[in-house]
């Protein structure tokens, strides 16, 4: 009768850990956690240290993989869209500042890769994990006010983080 079902372990500690990031998880409309991290050229970045801008903040799995680069480059490539609408943006993942810096180098990028250790961060905005296993890909576009604006999650379609963060920041801007 039960043939065709399959047992979940809801004790396994991915289920548990994925379970907490989603009951944690930051939604549109409440105010981002302040923050202050280093980037890869060792610079502290703070959230309240941006006056009058917007910020987009995308989490992604790991420097120099296929998937990451391609959204890191597509970031890149629209950073200066995002700096005349206004916006900053920034990458978060938990590699090191030696990780991100060789990553920045290697693929031309002009804005900050914060280094979340331990995934402190990932884990105050509520970032899920990809079947309890690979670190999510989530943009945040927070405004100047430090509130969520928008939340855009999608694991394996990078360049459409920096479709959303564009259209939002777009409508933020004519406020």
């Amino acid at each position: 009768m039960f043939s065709n079902c399959f047992y979940l372990n809801l004790n396994h500690p991915h289920i548990i850990l994925n379970y907490f990031y989603l009951l944690m998880a930051l939604k549109v409309g409440d105010k981002a956690p302040d923050f202050s991290l280093y980037d890869q050229s060792g610079q502290k970045r703070n959230l309240t240290d941006l006056k009058n801008k917007s910020l987009v903040l995308f989490f992604y799995p790991k420097d120099d993989t296929p998937g990451c680069t391609i959204e890191a480059c597509g970031f890149r490539d629209k950073y200066d869209l995002f700096k005349i609408l206004g916006s900053e943006v920034w990458g978060v993942s938990n590699g090191d500042s030696q990780s991100h810096l060789d990553f920045a180098n290697k693929n031309d990028l002009q804005y900050p890769l914060l280094c979340d250790d331990n995934n402190m961060l990932r884990a105050q905005f509520g970032v899920p994990k990809f079947l309890g296993l690979l670190e999510g890909r989530v943009t945040y576009i927070i405004d100047s006010r430090g509130i969520i604006r928008h939340i855009f999650e999608d694991l394996l379609n990078g360049p459409a983080h920096i479709k959303e963060a564009i259209k939002v920041v777009k409508e933020i801007q004519k406020e």
